[in-house]
């Protein structure tokens, strides 16, 4: 039963509602005499794992993000739940894999009625039936801060279900621009395309539009505790750039070296293995001068000390079709794909309870990152809804790493990007992937090999049987749904007509 505040209750309440949850906090990280912190959560969509120059990106300027890195916590072993949005997406905001949902697509692929109507009619596998919402039964991250006493808002992208599952569905009591479309209706500069984003001045862009909408957030919430979801429509296609930006790229790639080589292969499809695209470029520079913006609001309105930010990305770069933008070496292939470019992410947290200036190699996942939030705001943990997540709070602090625990992902799906449907999990430094349309495994060790290039499958049987063991058990648990062979449904279906 989702539970409501009502606005009326207004700022003091709020507050009080805060305060108590604190002074009865298990192993609350905020005193109770301290005010709570405000949350500002930076989303952006399609952000590979070297696309920033903190993560090593020597053609991208991210000074801005550079400098948060420089100010909190860089983590550098961060994964998506999903090598797609919207299970990720889904994941964050619930604390469950997207497996446990059912949500392990994006919302509007091919469920298996439909895939004759998609290009991947002809493969082997049919995908596995998935949900296209985010279900109302969660108890979503803004739901536990809104009901703990904080004003919630969203801006940008949403993508987890249509009328009925916005945003202010889902505990976010201002939405500015969700809706269930995955990219930018209308593109990037106005006029939109989004019935929830109204039209202001021609040509305004979008990601500068969607900070300012932040900031006024802010700034009219200043006096209690908020929680701010910036969810970028960045970087993801169409791919559209400011001209200015466009052009200083076009001179910066122009003076690469001319024999530089730019393509490769992954699977059947294109690779881009060099990071020289002016328009993507341009994309990535102009927000990362929007989350300056969002930073910048907090220092003016002295509340900085007092805010926990953190910004990822909710799958690997696009790097193997439509414009084949980014690249993601040293790691393997990109988006929809499960190896290491397809999921691994930038992660970074600043704030009271964080420390500053360190980079964190310990492994985490987007269900990590809602009971973390609670315990660094000193908020009672939910265990019924954070089956999957773990809190990394302590780690975050400086304290001793946990020990090491399995990441899973199950992707029953063809991706648009040339993956296929596959399972994978990661226990220390080894990760074994499983694919479904012929039963093969792999394993690589991650710290030796982390471009996922020698497969010690072959050599390695039996850390394949444990690891397969264990994703297998844990499929079970969730009740993960496989894809299934077309003779396997058709048999089905000619059982049933008999």
């Amino acid at each position: 039963m989702k539970r409501y505040w009502h606005l009326s209750h207004g700022a003091g309440l709020r507050r009080a509602a805060v305060g108590a949850c604190i002074a009865v906090a298990c192993g609350a990280a905020t005193p109770a005499d301290s005010p709570p912190p405000n949350i500002l959560f930076i989303l952006v969509d399609d952000l590979g794992w070297r696309d920033l120059g903190c993560y090593g990106s020597t053609f991208y300027e991210t000074p801005r993000i550079d400098a948060l890195a420089a100010e909190g916590t860089r983590l550098t072993q961060a994964y998506a739940a999903c090598p797609v949005c919207s299970p990720t997406r889904a994941s964050i905001l619930s604390g469950k894999y997207p497996a446990r949902m059912d949500t392990t697509d994006w919302f509007g692929a091919p469920q298996p009625e439909t895939v004759e109507k998609h290009h991947t009619r002809n493969k082997p596998l049919l995908p596995a039936p998935y949900v296209d919402r985010l279900p109302l039964e969660e108890t979503t991250l803004a739901e536990a801060f809104r009901d703990a006493g904080y004003a919630t808002f969203f801006a940008g992208k949403w993508h987890l279900g249509d009328a009925g599952f916005f945003p202010e569905d889902q505990g976010f009591e201002v939405n500015v621009g969700g809706h269930h479309r995955g990219s930018p209706p209308g593109g990037y500069f106005a006029p939109y395309k989004n019935p929830k984003l109204e039209n202001r001045d021609d040509g305004e862009h979008l990601p500068a539009r969607l900070a300012a909408e932040t900031v006024a957030f802010m700034e009219g919430h200043r006096a209690e505790p908020f929680l701010a979801y910036l969810s970028f429509y960045s970087v993801h296609t169409p791919l559209q750039s400011r001209a200015d930006l466009k052009a200083k790229y076009e001179a910066k790639a122009a003076g690469l070296p001319e024999d530089r080589v730019v393509w490769g292969v992954e699977g059947e499809r294109k690779l881009r293995l060099l990071q020289d695209h002016a328009v993507y470029a341009g994309m990535v520079e102009a927000m990362d001068a929007a989350v300056g913006v969002g930073l910048d609001a907090l220092d003016r309105l002295e509340l900085a000390e007092n805010t926990i930010v953190v910004f990822t990305s909710d799958n690997g770069g696009l790097s193997t079709s439509e414009g084949h933008p980014t690249s993601n070496l040293p790691l393997r292939a990109g988006k929809g794909w499960l190896y290491e470019g397809g999921i691994r992410e930038p992660l970074l947290v600043r704030g009271p309870g964080v420390a500053a200036g360190r980079s964190l190699s310990l492994p985490v996942t987007s269900p990590d990152l809602f009971p973390t939030l609670l315990a660094l705001a000193g908020l009672d943990p939910l265990p019924e809804q954070h089956l999957d997540g773990l809190n990394v709070a302590p780690a975050l602090r400086g304290d001793a790493l946990p020990a090491d625990r399995p990441i899973f992902w199950h992707y029953p799906h063809y991706g648009n990007q040339g993956g296929s449907p596959g399972a994978a999990v990661r226990l220390g430094v080894y990760k074994l992937i499983h694919f479904y349309e012929d039963g093969r495994n792999e394993l690589y060790h991650l710290e030796k090999d982390p471009s996922e290039q020698h497969n010690l499958a072959p050599e390695d049987t039996a850390r394949v049987a444990r690891l397969s063991s264990l994703l297998s058990e844990w499929q079970r648990k969730v009740d993960a749904k496989l894809p299934s062979r077309r003779e396997d449904l058709r048999a089905a279906q000619d059982d049933a007509g008999r």
